[in-house]
């Protein structure tokens, strides 16, 4: 297990994440920072396999980022990690090889991902694939709440039961907000845990930015079922002017804010 300090990984990742953005131009940095936690607790809490020196190592465990729009939390992660030099985080959307979208030309990087339903649906055929050939891989996904509108995911989640993938774990980033505004207000997802359950899942809710819950969460598997992860998350945490506004879902950061939320991260985040 990698040894860190939650509250200092927290911190250090959504930095990385700010310094990105800006120097960018644009981002989705409230989704980012939405699932900066989740993130943290998969890479560094002992629950993935994997080797950065060895990106394709056929017994890793796989990750696919469903929502992809989020990549630059993954990307800041994977180059902590040192999947590649962290210069290229300089260089994001900026014609490095770090686009606003995850790609397979990118270390540790499993699948093309951002057009929204469609990751589940892979990382349950890459849990049977694993079932089938059997190897003892697991596969994690990441989705987002607005993401859960797509009829391809519940297609998927019928599947994934069906099939008895206890080595499929997936993770819904539940910030209740998506471009348009609350999901809630827009078509109504809850009671989401109670749709899970019925489609045959292992569902489990956690506070999305309590590092430890969710390294808990995904330690406890759902026997013979797939495991779904409901961490309820806030929209841009970690910077007060950011969090549970939907404006903050993409765009641009000025001077005056970077600095503004430079400082806050540097002298006031608690994660």
């Amino acid at each position: 297990m990698i040894k860190f300090d939650i509250r200092s990984k927290s911190k250090e990742i959504r930095l990385s994440i700010l310094d990105a953005v800006y120097h960018s131009g644009k981002g989705h940095i409230g989704s980012a920072f939405s699932c900066t936690d989740i993130l943290i607790a998969l890479y560094y809490g002992n629950n993935l396999k994997f080797d950065p020196d060895n990106p394709t190592w056929k017994d890793r465990d796989r990750f696919i980022l469903s929502k992809g729009h989020a990549a630059v939390a993954l990307y800041a992660i994977l180059s902590d990690l040192g999947y590649f030099n962290e210069l290229e985080l300089k260089s994001f959307n900026n014609g490095g090889i770090l686009g606003e979208h995850p790609d397979i030309n990118i270390p540790g990087i499993e699948i093309n991902s951002g057009s929204l339903g469609h990751g589940l649906g892979v990382a349950s055929g890459i849990a049977l694939a694993s079932k089938l050939d059997e190897k003892n891989y697991r596969t994690f996904v990441l989705l987002g709440d607005g993401e859960c509108y797509e009829g391809s995911v519940w297609e998927a989640a019928m599947f994934a039961a069906h099939h008895s993938l206890e080595n499929l774990i997936a993770i819904i980033d539940r910030n209740g907000l998506c471009i348009h505004g609350n999901t809630e207000n827009i078509n109504q997802l809850n009671p989401l845990e109670r749709k899970f359950e019925s489609f045959g899942w292992s569902v489990e809710t956690v506070d999305g930015h309590n590092i430890n819950k969710i390294i808990s969460a995904l330690n406890n598997n759902g026997n013979d079922k797939p495991k779904m992860i409901i961490a309820n998350t806030i929209k841009g945490k970690g910077v007060s002017f950011m969090e549970n506004i939907a404006s903050w879902h993409h765009g641009e950061i000025s001077n005056q804010l970077y600095i503004k939320a430079k400082t806050e991260l540097l002298n006031k985040y608690n994660s």
